[in-house]
């Protein structure tokens, strides 16, 4: 039974109007609030927690929020309410329409991530990461994975945003690994033998698997799909599949960059999201960004199977949104919900992207063509 229900209020602010999605200690709702317009609220499954309790919790999230950053995902409350379950603990932050990077991802079906907006995906994680990376002492994520990065579109064009600082470390590891669906999968070879030993050069580790999987549909020393054998170390013995052998648009230079952020021994990664930002600011594309093809002999025969099961998009299902879409940016102040309603059906067929992304930035801004 999920912990709120649609129509709910919640301390006479928040309405909750759908859930988003739920992970392995949460279930995260779209509500509306009654001055502030639409946010995201995520509910705490653990029952009993104290108002004290859900503050602790989200003390890294709530500061990086009083330094603010257009690449980290703001906190704006955090508080208690009765669910299904009991009491639990709450807090709300901006809603990002697009979803997960794991949604964008997905929505390319067949086709790679252009190399071009990969690369410029993961620059804005760094620029956000290494904002916390640069705390005395260091803010570390400890669970980068496309399902906590948010990827929406804003007046300037598409835009990332890192969630859940904070809250891997207050939860029990053990937990946390198994349940987490991808998240042993991104966790760097010493954190899976020591959950003491998260680091940024850790988060720099999540992050080259991050940018590895979106350019090549695949985890970095791990078969495709094969989400079990992130438990077995012995996985690191096999040499990694340069990102160039398995899409045609990735190059030489993205290669040493991946080999660098992906090193086995955590001395030889890029000490933090700053130093890994650098390099990808230096890199350069070769071509055009079109989706890159699957480089002969890569011996895929799926796409996007990567973290599990994947859902074709539905053409038809994503049309008729954008068609509603475009009706509702016709009526007097509804822009952001046509452009937050266009966002949902890119996600479900990504060709929809190329004909009305500038449209979606224009929205955002409040313009009409």
């Amino acid at each position: 039974m999920s912990l709120l229900r649609e129509g709910q209020l919640i301390r006479g602010t928040y309405e909750v109007e759908r859930p988003l999605g739920e992970g392995a200690f949460a279930e995260v709702y779209r509500v509306k609030h009654r001055f502030l317009g639409r946010q995201a609220m995520k509910v705490f499954k653990m029952v009993g927690m104290t108002m004290e309790e859900t503050e602790q919790m989200l003390g890294e999230a709530i500061l990086l929020s009083r330094i603010g950053h257009p690449n980290i995902v703001r906190v704006f409350d955090a508080n208690v309410t009765e669910t299904s379950r009991g009491t639990c603990g709450f807090f709300t932050m901006e809603y990002v329409a697009g979803g997960s990077l794991e949604q964008f991802w997905r929505s390319h079906g067949a086709q790679f991530v252009p190399v071009e907006t990969a690369v410029e995906i993961l620059r804005q994680v760094c620029r956000g990461l290494a904002l916390a990376h640069a705390e005395v002492p260091p803010i570390i994520h400890r669970d980068i994975k496309p399902q906590n990065i948010l990827v929406g579109y804003d007046q300037n064009g598409l835009q990332a945003r890192i969630s859940d600082f904070g809250l891997a470390k207050r939860v029990n590891p053990l937990t946390l690994l198994a349940s987490a669906r991808g998240t042993r999968s991104f966790k760097a070879p010493e954190a899976l033998r020591d959950f003491q030993t998260d680091s940024a050069a850790g988060d720099v580790w999540a992050l080259g698997c991050t940018l590895y999987l979106l350019l090549t549909d695949r985890l970095p020393y791990a078969g495709l799909g094969d989400t079990e054998a992130a438990a077995d170390p012995g996985r690191f013995e096999r040499p990694l599949i340069p990102p160039s052998r398995l899409n045609a648009k990735a190059d030489a230079g993205l290669d040493q960059i991946l080999f660098r952020a992906l090193s086995l021994k955590p001395e030889e990664r890029h000490p933090s999201a700053r130093e890994l930002l650098a390099d990808l600011e230096r890199w350069q594309p070769a071509g055009a960004g079109a989706p890159g093809a699957r480089a002969k002999g890569s011996g895929l025969d799926e796409s996007k199977s990567a973290l599990g099961m994947h859902t074709p998009g539905d053409q038809r299902q994503a049309e008729t949104m954008a068609r509603q879409a475009v009706s509702l940016a016709r009526e007097r102040g509804r822009f952001a919900d046509a452009a937050d309603q266009m966002e949902e059906a890119f996600n479900k067929w990504p060709d929809l992207r190329e004909r009305y992304a500038n449209q979606v930035r224009l929205w955002r801004r409040g313009v009409a063509m």
